[in-house]
């Protein structure tokens, strides 16, 4: 009885059972199980958002920058520090400071502002 025991427990931890056998099965579900059933707060797992999907560099011709900057980044900044603003989150992004020279608000069709692209010489 023991041995069948230690038999079973060698085989499931060195995954011995062929494919499509009930005990193959059975382990494929206890792993889905423990994926899909899991809690996320029992890793401390929760969403990150990296600071470079907030700002993104757009092409652009006559090799000057267009950055795309969320709106967020400028949503309590008054209208005429929103450049010195751009340039300061540009700054800490490459390290140093851009030529900025414009920003523009873009609106979607209800005039929500969607994001700013700012403008940078070359």
């Amino acid at each position: 009885m023991v041995g069948r025991v230690l038999t079973a427990i060698k085989r499931l931890i060195l995954w011995d059972y062929p494919r499509a056998s009930w005990q193959y099965d059975i382990m494929v579900g206890l792993i889905l199980g423990f994926l899909f059933l899991t809690p996320r707060e029992w890793f401390h797992d929760q969403p990150r958002i990296p600071r470079t999907t907030r700002i993104a560099l757009l092409p652009a011709e006559h090799g000057a920058n267009v950055f795309w900057i969320e709106p967020e980044l400028l949503a309590r900044v008054p209208v005429d520090q929103r450049l010195g603003k751009a340039r300061e989150i540009l700054k800490r992004l490459a390290g140093e400071k851009p030529a900025a020279v414009r920003i523009e608000p873009v609106f979607d069709s209800e005039k929500e502002i969607k994001g700013y692209m700012v403008f940078t010489h070359p």
